[in-house]
């Protein structure tokens, strides 16, 4: 009976090992430093041995682990697995794409399964899934040839939500309910136009560059019609001169000229003045006329 319970447990404990699944191509997220960093050595030990394991057994693993930290580890988004440790394993799609799928299965346990765009910043689904499956690895059947080997199409509907490397997945998502386990895998990538159009520029790239056209619009703008020129304003004022000049220092020069005009007396300001009051004119040769023609109606009492 003893060898019977150990031989039980051992083969319980095979169960478990092979009961595991991983997409093998497209190339998936793998596990590394930043996942480390984020959900413990421990975690990132048990997934760098065994990477085809569940979440719920990185959690048992976690549970006594002082430096796994559950919000920065997100482990129910692609199990923990990092962008940072994939940034050089990312795909390019384009709207319509077909993309093959291969999926290790070691051993089958019931559950339900799809393949998915996930929006890696909510970890929630974008739209529909792209395939799925409501009885998946079944016991009862085995693992079958379109569980592991299948394609899925890239949504046309996208826009630019996933035109930055990291921003979406596409997940691999087996729950095995018989046994309450969960296995996901992650292909990250970018989305390109339909047709092989080149991934979108990032928000980021297109703003710097919108920047930049505009700051070059702005320093190299003229700015001598805000300013009133020093040299100009010595000179004789002439109807060339005031043509010549910038809009505003033309404003400027017409109101000093009619200022000045003002000045000088005329005939009709000055008929009831005395001879002693007028003083001689210097102005032009009409003005000393009408300065004489004022003083003789004072003198002639007119």
């Amino acid at each position: 009976m003893k060898h019977f319970t150990s031989a039980l447990a051992v083969a319980s404990i095979v169960s478990l090992v092979n009961g595991h699944g991983f997409v093998t191509s497209p190339k998936a997220r793998q596990p590394g430093t930043a996942m480390g960093a984020a959900c413990g050595q421990q975690v990132l030990s048990n997934q760098g041995s065994d990477k085809y394991g569940n979440i719920q057994g990185e959690l048992q693993v976690a549970s006594s682990q002082k430096d796994y930290k559950d919000a920065e580890c997100d482990i129910w988004l692609c199990k923990g697995y990092k962008f940072a440790d994939n940034k050089d394993n990312v795909q390019s799609y384009k709207a319509g794409q077909k993309v093959d799928f291969t999926v290790d299965i070691r051993a089958p346990h019931t559950g339900v399964a799809n393949v998915s765009v996930v929006d890696t910043a909510s970890n929630k689904v974008i739209g529909n899934p792209l395939i799925s499956w409501d009885e998946y690895a079944s016991t009862a059947t085995g693992v079958t040839s379109d569980e592991t080997n299948f394609s899925v199409t890239i949504p046309d509907d996208l826009g630019s939500q996933c035109a930055t490397a990291g921003d979406c997945v596409l997940q691999w998502y087996w729950f095995a309910e018989s046994i309450d386990q969960t296995y996901e895998s992650c292909v990250d990538f970018t989305l390109g136009g339909s047709g092989g159009s080149a991934p979108v520029e990032s928000s980021a790239s297109s703003g710097a560059s919108t920047s930049s056209s505009t700051e070059i619009a702005v320093t190299t703008a003229p700015t001598v019609a805000v300013q009133t020129p020093t040299t100009a304003a010595v000179q004789p004022i002439t109807s060339s001169t005031v043509a010549a000049q910038p809009t505003t220092f033309a404003t400027t020069a017409r109101q000093s000229a009619t200022s000045s005009a003002a000045q000088v007396p005329t005939a009709s300001a000055v008929p009831s003045a005395s001879a002693s009051a007028l003083p001689f004119p210097t102005g032009s040769a009409e003005d000393v006329l009408s300065w004489i023609q004022a003083m003789l109606g004072n003198l002639l009492g007119n």
